[in-house]
């Protein structure tokens, strides 16, 4: 089993900054794709941007130029720094991970709130 903590979100004015963390704990033998969701009220739940234990990334056209993922394989622990933030990126931030575990496959942390004002 594998655990997802998020922190890092909060409330912030358009153009400013935010950086997530997601660090997994539990009894992870390796962990391959890691990567970000987000979901508003209302709309569907979207893909942010993933990235690969070779360090490989794909972001989505909206956030291209404005956010980076990183990741430390050491710590177990992605990251998410989010500049120019706009008010359409006001949602629910999920973190997930596809682990080797006791039990293998997608592991998702509960989400951070991302809320940014005019």
């Amino acid at each position: 089993q594998v655990q997802l903590v998020e922190s890092g979100g909060g409330l912030v004015q358009a153009g400013g900054s935010l950086r997530l963390s997601c660090a997994a704990s539990g009894s992870i033998f390796s962990i391959n794709g890691m990567g970000w969701y987000r979901q508003a009220p209302g709309k569907q739940r979207e893909l942010v941007v993933t990235i690969t234990s070779g360090g490989r990334t794909n972001y989505a056209d909206s956030v291209k130029g404005r956010f980076t993922i990183s990741r430390d394989n050491a710590k177990n622990t992605v990251y998410l720094q989010m500049n120019s933030l706009k008010p359409e990126d006001t949602a629910v931030y999920i973190c997930y991970c596809n682990a080797v575990s006791h039990i293998s496959g997608a592991y998702w942390g509960q989400g951070t709130q991302v809320t940014v004002s005019s």
